[in-house]
């Protein structure tokens, strides 16, 4: 940890290069600029809500389109620096092939680009939080830890996902659809409390309901976004028992897919 943090340092203004570079192709050629930055999620906000309308989701005290942008922002923030971060390799081949530097700022910094546009949606989350008179509490200041956790996850995908992705370019193009399944398996169109009702409360499933619980925790966004909506919504201390299985999984995960990363290296050269 101590070398990947050395590097970040020493290449810190190849890092910033890199990531004005991001900033400024995604946004060069559209009209509306960084502005398409909060379409995707206010669009998906529009469209669930629209369908709590019909199926009638329970979302307590907190207003359904708050609650439901807010899991959005961090989810779409997950989704799509991991899923940049998994093509970064292979879009800056022609660096790659002239010098050399460590790899791994190209997974981390496209990850860390993302920030910008989480940024404008906590302005999006600000401006529905004052139209509906919810007032943040003392709690929000758990928000930088989960926002370093929602990059730790991201990363732990990236890396792995960038390394196989110089041989098999499909990994790319995948990723994004498997990850918007996995949105459905996230509390982001439901709240988590509503999983807890039918699995640990209703014993939805029969005996296996507790067993399923614990899986659907194993997801890192499931917690993560529970207690994002808690201290940013709710005025609730987090709940680390709903972080726990999911936070264990990164940190045992993030290391491996690091030191893959790291052993895959030395062939990109030759590959890409």
């Amino acid at each position: 940890m101590l070398t990947v943090a050395k590097n970040l340092y020493d290449y810190r203004e190849l890092m910033m290069t890199l990531a004005w570079k991001n900033v400024a192709l995604r946004y060069k050629q559209a009209y509306l600029g960084i502005a398409w930055a909060i379409v995707k999620p206010l669009m998906l906000m529009l469209i669930f809500t629209l369908v709590r309308s019909f199926v009638g989701i329970d979302s307590g005290s907190v207003p359904y389109p708050v609650l439901t942008f807010a899991a959005l922002l961090l989810w779409t923030f997950f989704q799509e620096a991991a899923s940049e971060g998994v093509t970064s390799v292979v879009g800056n081949t022609t660096l790659i092939r002239k010098i050399y530097f460590p790899r791994e700022i190209f997974p981390i910094t496209s990850v860390l680009t993302k920030l910008v546009e989480l940024g404008i949606n906590f302005l999006i989350v600000a401006a529905l939080m004052a139209w509906y008179g919810i007032l943040p509490s003392i709690y929000v200041i758990w928000v930088p830890v989960f926002i370093a956790y929602a990059i730790l996850a991201a990363l732990t995908i990236a890396f792995v996902g960038s390394a196989i992705n110089v041989y098999y370019r499909d990994v790319g193009n995948a990723l994004p659809v498997l990850l918007s399944l996995v949105m459905y398996a996230s509390p982001v169109i439901y709240p988590l409390q509503l999983v807890k009702d039918k699995l640990v409360t209703q014993q939805a499933a029969g005996e296996w309901s507790n067993l399923y619980y614990q899986l659907y925790l194993l997801n890192p966004l499931a917690g993560l976004i529970d207690n994002f909506q808690n201290v940013m919504l709710r005025g609730l201390p987090p709940d680390f028992t709903t972080m726990l299985p999911g936070f264990v999984l990164v940190l045992c995960l993030l290391p491996l897919s690091y030191l893959y990363f790291k052993r895959a290296e030395s062939y990109f050269a030759d590959v890409i």
